[in-house]
């Protein structure tokens, strides 16, 4: 059977350890060198990130957020994660599981930086990449082999490898024939795993999984699955897929597919981020408008962090607000040039606040920008109406310039400050 050392990348028959460097990080599989597909996620990434940063970190249990009392938990490192620690998870439940947790800010900056770094190395790879977000993508690796003289699965081993020891950081690999399999197979064997679903064992391999392994099953569509009889894979191959159609509409259609390990999508460079967006959740329901304009222009703060990060704009900017009684509504407004920068988003998602009125008290609040594009289309036209707003403009990039240089907390604003 094909069989690969993860640790010094030999090529051999069969065997529970590399006969060159007698590694036991040994990958087998009948199909290893013919598959293509992958996917790659990182592992914890944030907290990865701090702890390679503050290597008194390394053998503490750290959660990425913030200590208040109603936030929730951005990510966690695997020692959290033994003690049942999730991510979106609140913070104060985080706590009761693991109290001798770090709890670290996020550093948005930072992650987007080795973001990008891990990128140059999946670069050199090939120019098939979608990424999903700041620590995940997919991978289309066929037809690569003549170029790198190496099949797919040697280059992937090589690439999480280069992480470690270039970047200090580790990653999942899932490789398969189609996405949805090469997905699956990297939540396999984290951390620093590589699993391979072959297509002669596709079927077999569904057999009996949880329809919530599929992405895209929340807890409300699980609901609704579980509502008509459907847990499981055999359970789904069960329905006609006129049947499936008619009572989940086009998620029918992808469903009945799935469950037979079909996926035809392919993986696509330019498959763009949709939206970048940031909410809190308050200790106490509030309609308070001072402390609201409080919020809305920290998370703008945020929300514009990101986008500089990523490079990118957004035409519309939106409110989002959950009243006391879990009651949600959102509203948005179009700009005319797309922006990426606090004040505009902020000076925005104010006056959409202004005209909603007195709908309170409100438990959350979110801020957010969608219709994207690349940073160089952004705040590119002149505001007769505010004559000022070139003056603010440069003096936030001076103040990023500054953050960049010294921390975030280098400079604040009174207004980002948190009331008592």
């Amino acid at each position: 059977m094909p069989a690969l050392c993860r640790d010094c990348m030999t090529q051999f028959d069969s065997g529970p350890r590399c006969p060159q460097c007698h590694s036991p990080r040994v990958l087998e599989h009948p199909e290893l060198f013919n598959l293509s597909i992958a996917h790659m996620d990182c592992d914890a990434f944030y907290a990865s990130v701090e702890k390679r940063d503050n290597p008194d970190l390394r053998d503490k249990p750290v959660i990425i957020g913030s200590r208040h009392p109603r936030s929730v938990v951005s990510t966690a490192c695997y020692i959290a994660r033994i003690k049942g620690v999730r991510s979106a998870m609140p913070m104060f439940q985080a706590l009761k599981l693991c109290p001798d947790a770090v709890v670290v800010p996020g550093r948005m900056e930072v992650y987007a930086q080795a973001s990008r770094d891990i990128r140059k190395l999946m670069d050199e790879l090939t120019p098939s990449i979608e990424p999903l977000s700041l620590d995940e993508a997919f991978l289309d690796m066929t037809g690569t082999a003549k170029l790198h003289h190496a099949p797919p699965a040697v280059m992937l081993a090589r690439l999480v490898k280069r992480m470690e020891d270039e970047l200090g950081l580790s990653g999942s690999v899932g490789l398969s024939h189609n996405k949805f399999l090469a997905k699956v197979a990297s939540d396999l064997d984290k951390p620093r795993g590589f699993s391979v679903i072959g297509k002669a064992e596709t079927e077999s391999f569904l057999q009996n999984k949880p329809v919530r392994m599929i992405w895209g099953v929340g807890k409300a569509m699980q609901a609704s699955l579980e509502g008509a009889g459907i847990r499981t894979f055999d359970d789904l191959l069960r329905w006609d897929h006129k049947e499936l159609g008619a009572r989940f509409g086009s998620m029918g259609d992808r469903l009945w597919h799935l469950a037979r390990g079909q996926d035809v999508r392919r993986v696509s460079a330019h498959a763009p981020v949709k939206s970048i967006s940031k909410e809190t959740t308050f200790s106490t329901d509030t309609s308070d408008l001072k402390v609201l304009d409080g919020h809305i222009f920290r998370l703008s703060e945020q929300v514009a962090d990101r986008a500089k990060a990523k490079g990118q704009a957004g035409r519309i900017v939106t409110l989002k607000l959950k009243r006391a009684d879990h009651t949600q509504l959102s509203r948005r407004t179009s700009l005319y040039d797309p922006t990426q920068m606090a004040d505009r988003i902020y000076r925005t998602a104010r006056d959409v606040m202004a005209s909603v009125g007195d709908e309170g008290p409100y438990r959350l609040i979110g801020v957010g920008i969608s219709d994207l594009s690349p940073a160089d289309t952004a705040d590119l036209a002149v505001d007769l109406l505010d004559p000022d707003a070139a003056k603010r403009a440069a003096a936030e990039r001076a103040t990023d310039s500054i953050r960049q240089k010294f921390g975030r907390d280098a400079i604040k604003k009174g207004r980002a400050l948190r009331p008592k």
